[in-house]
């Protein structure tokens, strides 16, 4: 039996990588725009505030300049500076940009990859400036490890979350640092994307070994504010073993959500039971929002439900709300593109996109199907509180009526991510569903499904009498 396994995952790993290779040579596929700040057709947007874009691939930074990435108003040039930070081109304006007046912003041809491929068109968005400045400070709304967290893996890297986009040349090792509680500095490296910032150890930190994770109040958002105070958290690692499988994927803000779903949220029985918040993405209003009685006090930036414990969002609730959702909803496409991208995957096809009877290790999981668990069969995810997986699944995912997905071992649904970039993702009626979803589309649940999971949908979330439970941090 041991033979079998170890020759059945050599056989798997060397499948992976054969796979990923392919992937990563395909050098020539054309880089995209992902998101950008301030997003298409937003309004109000303060003059004071830089633009940027998010690229889906790494970019060469000469190619991206004052004539490849401009900013005009009815036909006439803004002047400006261009920069490049982690696939984030920043455009700054040399003066604030005029009141009430509609900018079209537009990265053209001439922006391409690190391996030289251009964008297939021109990418162009437009944006109208408010009345006022932003003068609110940012702050960082959540980290992992969370503050005192007594377990962390001494392999994982450290994240802090913003409340809104911040300016990606201040996120470096000088305003992000990790330090030992004896105060010895930890070398490694910063990124940012989306609104989180990460710090890579250079090795892994060493057991049972208290830390300070520290972000300075130098660090500034788009438009210059600082935060009012330093970021400072704290968190022991564990004595065990290293955690297994690949880094988590980073949701961004669209972690604040058990629900978020770009075009709207529909619940067809009465009796749905949501714990944690729901939105909708940019330009989708409350009205999107079907099968629960909402109730919006006043100009409200949320209403509620009965059936809700936790707040409701939606484009056309009272600032920072049509903000805050349009964030949401870019940090989610950069996640789902996160664990689209990751490469050589430990397990390729497994069982042939079936589910049912398998026990499966931490891991990059990677099919070139749709991926079914049929009806009645159960899947077991074996594995440590630390410990990750990862599904990428090209076609659908389904799971039939009756079925479970049991987590062992200490396993939690917030370390599981099912990334599906087929048509849907099906949830089978009295079902047990766990993990985070990453959908390119809809995500459907059967009747009375229970789901431990955050649900992340770039088109609609149907339910219908479903417990949703966020999992903990």
């Amino acid at each position: 039996m041991f033979f079998t396994m170890l020759l059945f995952t050599f056989i798997a790993i060397g499948c992976g990588g054969s796979s990923d290779n392919a992937t990563a040579s395909s050098s020539a596929t054309a880089p995209t725009v992902i998101s950008t700040v301030p997003d298409n057709n937003v309004t109000a947007v303060p003059s004071n505030r830089k633009i940027t874009a998010t690229f889906s691939t790494a970019m060469n930074a000469a190619t991206l300049t004052t004539s490849t990435f401009t900013l005009t108003a009815a036909g006439v040039p803004v002047s400006g500076s261009v920069a490049y930070y982690n696939k984030i081109a920043v455009f700054t304006p040399d003066t604030n940009l005029t009141n009430s007046t509609l900018y079209t912003a537009t990265i053209t041809t001439g922006a391409k990859n690190a391996a030289g491929t251009a964008l297939a068109a021109n990418y162009v968005w437009t944006f109208t400036t408010g009345v006022t400045a932003d003068t609110t400070r940012p702050d960082v709304n959540a980290t992992s490890p969370i503050d005192g967290n007594l377990t962390v893996a001494i392999n994982r890297n450290i994240t802090a979350t913003f409340s809104e986009h911040m300016n990606p040349a201040d996120i470096n090792t000088t305003t992000f640092t990790l330090t030992t509680a004896a105060g010895a500095s930890v070398a490694g490296a910063v990124t940012y994307i989306g609104t989180t910032a990460t710090f890579n150890p250079t090795v892994d930190l060493n057991n049972s070994t208290d830390y300070n994770a520290t972000i300075t109040n130098s660090v500034t958002d788009l438009a210059g504010n600082t935060m009012l105070l330093n970021k400072v958290w704290t968190f022991r690692t564990s004595g065990a073993a290293a955690a297994a499988g690949p880094d988590p994927v980073v949701l961004g803000l669209a972690g604040n959500y058990a629900i978020f779903a770009n075009t709207g949220i529909a619940n067809a029985t009465i009796g749905a039971s949501i714990i944690g918040n729901m939105g909708t993405g940019p330009g989708v209003t409350s009205t999107a929002i079907t099968g629960f009685v909402l109730n919006l006090v006043g100009g409200a930036d949320h209403s509620t439900s009965a059936q809700v414990t936790g707040n409701v969002y939606a484009f056309d609730y009272a600032a920072p709300t049509p903000t805050n959702v349009t964030t949401a909803s870019n940090d989610m496409t950069i996640a789902y593109d996160d664990a689209a991208g990751r490469l050589l995957p430990d397990f390729l096809n497994l069982g042939t996109g079936n589910l049912g009877g398998q026990t499966l290790a931490p891991g990059l999981y990677r099919w070139n199907s749709a991926v079914t668990l049929p009806v009645g069969t159960n899947v077991t995810l074996n594995g440590g509180a630390n410990d990750v997986w990862i599904f990428q699944i090209t076609g659908t995912l389904t799971t039939g009526a009756s079925t479970n997905v049991f987590l062992t071992g200490g396993a939690l649904p917030k370390n599981v991510f099912w990334q599906v970039a087929g048509s849907s993702v099906t949830l089978g009626a009295t079902s047990l569903f766990q993990g985070v979803v990453l959908a390119k589309a809809a995500v459907n649940i059967g009747n009375k499904a229970v789901v431990n999971s955050i649900l992340l949908a770039q088109t609609a979330v149907n339910l219908d009498e479903n417990n949703v439970t966020k999992p903990t941090p």
